[in-house]
């Protein structure tokens, strides 16, 4: 991947890309024969690389990549459940992921029962022009690294933290875990006395320092409630929740998510999959964010639509009638970019 790169940060001598988003692994492998048995076809372990260091993560997952698996598997003939039916124009893919010990279902196109990622079907935004649908769909996927849906016990908690010298701030944050384990933060709160302006703007100024430093203590005190390791930087992962402008009147949530301590150019898919779950736990930030939204707006779809740095994004749970989480999904696109041997 180029790592580390303490220097430049570009990861110019690997295959990475210099943010974390873009220094991510997949090791890919066939299920094993019990896993068979239950209708996976492959399974895969996530690492997150490190771009100025050489920490190497396995804390959690990516769904931008998880969205590739089942391709990936079809592609190499890992796929060994079940093949496309002879004339079938998409097929499904069941995936198990070690890091969650969770499974992900993807449906793909097909033609002739092979892989077809070379349709212009949709957009999706932070990508230039169009390719195939592939709709993912993370099953049962609450507690992926907890074991609860929250953490806490409790869909809202107070948090205590430092502002200066002796001062402290008590402000509300929701610990929600499916398919990533999230810290949810209302932006309305923090605003009041950090430039959250002036961070989200990328300006390097005292002030924006401050709110990357007390987002840092947010994580770490948050990951510490929620049982994980404060130390590492990839989970759990902290997002800023904000009540969408007037103008869009078709949007649920607005959010900032941050990824390796980065505020992220779009939104990782597994944040906004956990905050497609946490929008429908009445109590939780980011359901009384949509309340307020769609009071206003009237919109009454089951999917909720994200707004993020990069554009819209639309993310569905369905849930039992005990209130556990059966899935959650979301549309991605992507094609075969390239095969070859990396040398290291």
């Amino acid at each position: 991947m180029g790592s580390p790169d303490q220097e430049y940060g570009r990861q110019l001598n690997g295959m990475g890309g210099g943010v974390s988003s873009l220094s991510k692994i997949c090791v890919v492998g066939p299920a094993s024969p019990e896993q068979r048995a239950q209708g996976i076809a492959v399974e895969y372990t996530f690492v997150q690389v490190g771009v100025r260091d050489s920490s190497i993560d396995y804390s959690g997952n990516c769904g931008n990549l998880s969205s590739m698996i089942g391709v990936f598997a079809s592609d190499e003939d890992m796929d060994m459940c079940a093949r496309p039916a002879p004339g079938a124009t998409h097929h499904t893919v069941r995936s198990f992921n070690t890091n969650t010990q969770k499974v992900i279902d993807t449906t793909f196109p097909v033609r002739d029962s092979v892989a077809a990622l070379d349709y212009e079907e949709v957009s999706i935004a932070g990508v230039p022009g169009k390719a195939s649908t592939i709709v993912m769909e993370f099953v049962n996927p609450a507690g992926a690294r907890t074991g609860k849906l929250l953490p806490s016990g409790s869909p809202l908690d107070q948090l205590e933290i430092p502002i200066s010298g002796d001062e402290t701030r008590s402000i509300r944050v929701s610990y929600v875990d499916a398919t990533n384990p999230t810290i949810f933060v209302g932006s309305s709160e923090l605003s009041q006395f950090l430039s959250l302006d002036e961070y989200i703007a990328g300006s390097s100024s005292a002030a924006a320092m401050r709110v990357s430093d007390t987002l840092e203590v947010i994580r770490q005190r948050g990951a510490a409630r929620m049982g994980l390791d404060p130390s590492a930087q990839a989970q759990p992962k902290i997002a800023l929740l904000s009540t969408p402008d007037k103008a869009d009147s078709e949007v649920d949530i607005a959010i900032h998510a941050l990824s390796m301590g980065v505020l992220h150019r779009a939104v990782p898919m597994t944040v906004g999959l956990c905050l497609g779950v946490a929008a429908h736990v009445p109590g939780t930030l980011a359901w009384e964010i949509m309340q307020q939204a769609r009071r206003v707006s009237g919109r009454d779809e089951e999917m909720v639509r994200i707004r993020h740095p990069g554009g819209l994004v639309d993310v569905g749970a369905e849930f039992t009638e005990e209130g556990a989480v059966k899935n959650a999904k979301v549309v991605r696109t992507g094609r075969r970019l390239m095969r070859g041997v990396v040398w290291w």
